[in-house]
């Protein structure tokens, strides 16, 4: 980070704090005094995918996690630990999974080359490419292949989240919980839904159904 960028961001905090004042003076008094968000989002860590730019959301309207390619690892602590305290604490409403076309974690995962200690976590997106591997081959084109992963990735993570215990906790006890697969276009600024709604453990495999004891 160049000296002059780092004296410019400062800059930028300033004034955003001075227009967000201007606008309304008891903005930051009022933000202070808690959150109550209705959404989590969890999304792509590539910085040109802002979790509320894209939907128009003020602060204090998105919870936020964000990893490479927007995965649901069910041995992730601090995926799980966001998602508990969302879902258990600010009893958020909607899930969102939102990828993005032109995702570099996942045309990493359609490909061989070694990229370092990220290998290790691009393995669970391989793992994901196996699983529809017969579909994804027979599509001959490499551009459309892609996109197409993409949107497959993205489904399999709001499966992944219908199967955590912490999400099967809350539609057990009656809570109003959905949970949506979206991917986002860069090259557009539009997102796409993909059709991929789940509100209850009903329309998981059975295999995947916990019973909970009394």
């Amino acid at each position: 980070m160049s000296s002059d960028f780092y004296k410019k961001i400062i800059e930028n905090n300033k004034q955003w704090v001075e227009n967000q004042l201007a606008m309304d003076a008891d903005y930051f008094k009022d933000l202070a005094k808690g959150q109550q968000p209705p959404l989590l989002w969890i999304g792509c860590s590539d910085s040109r995918v802002p979790a509320n730019e894209i939907i128009g959301a003020k602060a204090g309207e998105v919870f936020v996690h964000r990893n490479i390619a927007n995965m649901v690892i069910h041995s992730d602590m601090n995926m799980l630990s966001v998602l508990d305290y969302a879902v258990n604490v600010l009893r958020v409403k909607h899930i969102i999974v939102c990828g993005h076309y032109g995702c570099g974690g996942v045309m990493a995962a359609m490909g061989n080359q070694s990229i370092g200690l990220i290998d290790n976590w691009i393995r669970h997106i391989k793992d994901v490419y196996r699983l529809h591997e017969d579909y994804l081959n027979s599509i001959e084109n490499e551009h459309d292949r892609f996109n197409t992963f993409v949107e497959i990735n993205v489904q399999e993570q709001v499966f992944d989240l219908a199967k955590t215990s912490i999400v099967q906790g809350a539609w057990r006890n009656g809570q109003d919980l959905t949970i949506h697969g979206w991917c986002y276009g860069l090259n557009s600024g539009y997102v796409t839904d993909l059709d991929v709604n789940m509100s209850s453990n009903s329309e998981l495999d059975e295999v995947y159904r916990l019973k909970f004891s009394n």
